[in-house]
């Protein structure tokens, strides 16, 4: 399965930094990612137990444990997830093998991509579960380390120096604009870019461009403007496909919005077109157009 892209260590030390934790920063050495962090797509980013778990080595001892899950819309169980993971990871201090090792730490991280709205799900464990008042003084109120990505400033996006800035930019530019102009910065990890965006952002496109390359037209992808250049190129090819397909008249639609697109024509002045030539009402025409978005 392909490597995430938050099992490179740069990412986690930009977010860190990015969210003031200076004094963890001082001490971050070498972050290690655990066996088997990968992708498993089930409607968001999985791993056998977390999406990315991350060993924060000093000294050749373990300072403590980084696990980060990804989410593209609130979970409301998030918290009692979060508190399971951690505490599987307590329980391997306490085997055997581990016997006289230092203990250390487990945070975790939740990183929400959800750009429509903030998270709006319970963060601590009294807002997760039922307590009645009298047992409140007995069960600790873990709260979970939520990032909202998509609500980060630009500011802080363009602090990253790892990929994960190319990720951010775009749900922090879909939330203030709901549009997204790609930047022409360089990629160091297109296939793992990628994926997070394809399955984060739920669409496959993203993905599937990288998939179906090969491996020359692969190494033609340095950025997120080449990546949406072969979007609309599938999309131009799909028209003509489907053309094909639909018959000759409507074959000559999608060629017909193929050229005016081409000659640098707006959408709306397209749609007129559509409308005066063929006949289509104005919903009819925008089909036609929107096929090529």
């Amino acid at each position: 399965m392909p490597q995430s892209l938050l099992c490179h260590s740069t990412p986690s030390r930009d977010l860190l930094k990015n969210e003031n934790y200076k004094d963890a920063i001082s001490f971050l050495e070498d972050l290690n990612q655990a066996p088997n962090a990968a992708y498993k797509a089930d409607g968001r980013i999985r791993n056998i137990e977390r999406d990315v778990a991350k060993r924060w080595i000093r000294n050749q001892i373990r300072i403590a444990c980084f696990g980060i899950e990804n989410q593209s819309g609130a979970d409301r169980d998030e918290v009692l997830r979060v508190y399971a993971y951690d505490g599987a990871e307590y329980r391997i201090q306490l085997l055997k093998e581990n016997k006289g090792n230092p203990r250390y730490p487990v945070i975790t991280l939740v990183l929400y991509f959800g750009y429509n709205s903030h998270w709006n799900a319970p963060l601590t464990l009294h807002e997760a579960i039922d307590v009645p008042d009298f047992l409140k003084p007995f069960v600790p109120d873990i709260r979970i380390n939520l990032f909202e990505i998509a609500y980060m400033s630009p500011e802080q996006v363009r602090s990253f120096r790892s990929d994960f800035r190319i990720v951010a930019d775009y749900f922090v530019q879909k939330r203030m604009n709901n549009d997204y102009v790609p930047p022409k910065d360089k990629i160091t990890h297109i296939e793992a870019v990628l994926q997070l965006l394809s399955v984060m952002a739920n669409d496959r496109r993203f993905e599937d461009i990288y998939e179906t390359a090969t491996q020359d037209e692969r190494k033609e992808i340095r950025n997120m403007c080449d990546v949406l250049d072969r979007v609309e190129m599938r999309g131009v090819e799909r028209g003509r496909a489907e053309g094909m397909e639909q018959g000759v008249e409507q074959g000559k639609i999608i060629g017909a919005v193929e050229m005016l697109r081409d000659m640098g024509i707006d959408d709306h002045s397209i749609v007129e077109k559509l409308m005066d030539k063929y006949g289509l009402t104005q919903e009819d025409a925008e089909k036609y157009v929107l096929q090529f978005v």
